[in-house]
């Protein structure tokens, strides 16, 4: 349906106008609109927000804007108690845009039922939103989307204050608290939800939030979670982790031997899973100085569950890179690669052998349907119009990654806090943030295992955007629904 517009500003805001002499942007404006959607079979009235929040400096003069959407339900008689969800994407670099237009908000690209691009491009409601449940509001970092550095060009700008995940967590948690702020939310339970690097923001965020802002959370929810102690470090442990995907990513092609290709997904996941914490992991760690009878009886079992050969596997020291497995799995059967971030998606490359595919087939299908979806949704339905580029992704490199504290900031807020649950969600055929990795994440928070109660996994039959999946839409947001509604405080204190 589309939208009824009108234009709100905020009286003691500034306001830069676009004119012939450049592009520009509003450094603190809101624009308006109101529309509705049948979510769930109930018709849902609901308020947009598309509007640019700036970052401060430490003498109060805006560095940069931030630019957010921001979704309420209409008529809600007990505002305090409405949940609010605070969405990012990850990338670094990447824009809010993915979750935004195709998973929890209440307009949706369209795509098949399996994620594909569909022409003519556009949105369609969102049957499966959790705007019914919860507000939500979709923020884009310095850099993506429409936000940008002040001044512009950035060549005046200190990227220290940005770009780097202590930065990045430190200038987004004073940015929350202005907004929840500015929007009265203060007493509302308040989640975050993160997207691949979007997992290891909420996961400090949560730290962040709670002992520099004073902003306690219900929930943490990290959607395919990338963790740079598992993926930017060479060991035991990141070459072991990726064979329960290779196994689930071989089985959706039909790439198994017949004895497992005969079970089902979720009978045969277990087995790998323990065959990989058990077997595979010592086995690497033993390097060189495993003996052959291991070795050998290692390798015939990864290639087994790999749906590679033993020589593959022994020619790389039973350390298979997933470049090599997206390029090789399928080379004899068909000749196509799989895709990284989801691998039911294939590409062609130039010719068959090699090590690594020429391009990620599934990213281009996304950016396919997605960059011309956000674009007309912006400027056309929520009336918020420019000539600034939209990045999908931002130029906010080089990023510093050093050190990385954040498994140990969600746990430290977890102990804190008897409030806050946590939920990771993961697509079985995501090569790029695997989620027996994401289950290796949410096991290591908390080394001693006493708020284990409090963590909860769910995987799906899909990638590393689990939600292009029809049917995983609907699960996923039932899955994040559910976990709200558990994790209301209803009255009851917060003590152990």
């Amino acid at each position: 349906m589309k939208a009824v517009h009108y234009l709100l500003l905020i009286p003691f805001l500034v306001v830069t106008a676009i004119s012939a002499q450049g592009r520009k942007i509003p450094v603190d404006t809101i624009i308006t609109t109101k529309s509705k959607a049948t979510i769930n079979g109930t018709l849902i009235n609901y308020t947009v927000q598309a509007g640019m929040q700036p970052v401060w400096d430490e003498k109060g003069e805006p560095i940069a804007s931030l630019q957010y959407t921001y979704y309420t339900r209409d008529n809600v008689k007990d505002s305090a108690s409405r949940p609010l969800l605070i969405s990012f994407n990850g990338g670094p670099g990447s824009a809010s845009v993915w979750m935004h237009l195709a998973y929890t908000g209440p307009r949706i690209l369209k795509i098949d039922d399996e994620g594909y691009p569909v022409q003519p491009y556009g949105v369609n409601e969102n049957p499966y939103s959790v705007l019914d449940e919860t507000d939500i509001v979709y923020v884009n970092p310095v850099n993506t989307g429409y936000s940008r550095t002040i001044p512009e060009t950035g060549k005046e700008v200190d990227r220290k204050k940005f770009f780097g995940i202590n930065a990045d967590i430190k200038y987004l948690a004073e940015w929350l608290n202005t907004f929840v702020t500015r929007n009265n939310r203060w007493r509302s339970p308040k989640y975050i939800i993160g997207e691949s690097y979007g997992g290891t923001r909420v996961m400090g965020l949560s730290l962040a939030l709670q002992n520099q802002q004073w902003m306690y959370l219900n929930g943490v929810i990290m959607v395919s979670p990338a963790d740079y102690k598992v993926l930017r470090e060479d060991g035991p442990v990141s070459g072991a982790l990726n064979l329960p995907y290779y196994t689930a990513a071989a089985w959706h092609h039909q790439a198994l031997p017949a004895a497992l290709q005969q079970k089902d997904l979720n009978d045969i996941l277990p087995e790998v899973e323990a065959y990989t914490i058990n077997s595979v992991l010592p086995a690497i760690a033993k390097g060189g100085f495993i003996s052959e009878t291991e070795r050998n009886t290692v390798a015939e079992k990864m290639a087994y569950y790999a749906g590679l050969t033993k020589k593959e596997i022994l020619d790389q020291n039973l350390v298979v890179p997933t470049s090599y497995f997206w390029k090789n799995l399928l080379k004899d059967k068909s000749g196509y690669t799989v895709g990284r971030l989801d691998s039911r998606y294939l590409g062609v490359d130039r010719q068959i052998s090699g090590d690594k595919p020429d391009y990620n087939a599934e990213l281009t299908s996304w950016l396919h349907s997605f960059t011309p979806a956000i674009n007309y949704y912006l400027q056309e339905e929520l009336n918020f119009k420019t000539d600034i580029k939209y990045n999908m992704f931002g130029p906010v490199h080089p990023w510093d990654d050093s050190d990385d504290h954040t498994r140990d900031d969600l746990r430290q807020a977890m102990a804190q806090n008897p409030y806050l649950n946590v939920l990771v969600q993961s697509g079985y055929y995501d090569g790029a943030t695997t989620y027996f990795n994401a289950k290796y994440t949410m096991w290591q928070v908390d080394p001693s295992g006493r708020m284990k109660d409090r963590f909860e996994f769910k995987g799906y039959r899909s990638g590393h955007m689990m939600y292009l999946r029809k049917e995983d839409l609907k699960n996923a947001n039932d899955d994040i629904r559910a976990f709200i509604r558990k994790t209301q405080a209803s009255g009851k204190s917060a003590k152990y």
